[in-house]
């Protein structure tokens, strides 16, 4: 049984991989280093509810804690981490719709960001195009606005977030090419 979050050492004798622990100040070291990204990809994953995304990263780092999600390093600390957290957001996704105790959240919930600094109008001009960006980023089908997200938000290759996503690198490119043409599509025609 593999040691809970190890790293693999592929240098070992022989040409057999051993495992490494990875040390728990080291985990949380990580960990801190990528919480703004993790909960911008939480957010997305549970469509702009902060409420869910929150829940839904915090059951994240518990699994990474406990080791109920082990890092094996097989692709980067980021890209595992992005991959726990989508698991974790269906999870809880399809929890929620067995229950459903609670209505569709609303998406408004999200922060938009006015650039400090600014004068009153420019800061308004780039809310205004920011809205309506994460607007149309919300019509796209899911998989495409989680291609989008991980690439341009959390500066993924395509072949990372196919990693993350758990698809071929080659359905990736299919849906970051059609969400792009669609995104395009929506954003002339919201401005004509």
């Amino acid at each position: 049984m593999m040691a809970p979050n190890a790293l693999i050492d592929t240098k070992a004798e022989g040409g057999r991989p051993r495992t490494i622990p990875m040390r728990p100040i080291e985990l949380e070291t990580e960990l801190k280093e990528h919480h703004r990204a993790a909960f911008g990809w939480a957010l997305s994953c549970c469509r702009w509810d902060r409420s869910m995304a929150e829940d839904v990263l915090q059951a994240s780092y518990l699994k990474i804690l406990d080791g109920r999600a082990h890092f094996l390093a097989h692709s980067g600390f980021r890209t595992w981490i992005f991959g726990v957290i989508r698991r974790t957001a269906a999870e809880h996704y399809r929890s929620w719709m067995w229950r459903r105790f609670v209505p569709l959240a609303s998406l408004d919930g999200h922060d938009k960001e006015i650039p400090s600094g600014d004068d009153a109008e420019s800061g308004l001009t780039h809310a205004e195009s920011n809205a309506r960006l994460v607007s149309q980023l919300r019509s796209l089908p899911r998989r495409q606005r989680e291609l989008l997200h991980l690439v341009f938000y959390q500066d993924l290759t395509i072949e990372e977030a196919a990693a993350v996503l758990g698809i071929s690198v080659g359905t990736a490119r299919t849906h970051y090419q059609r969400g792009k043409r669609r995104l395009r599509e929506r954003l002339q025609e919201d401005a004509g």
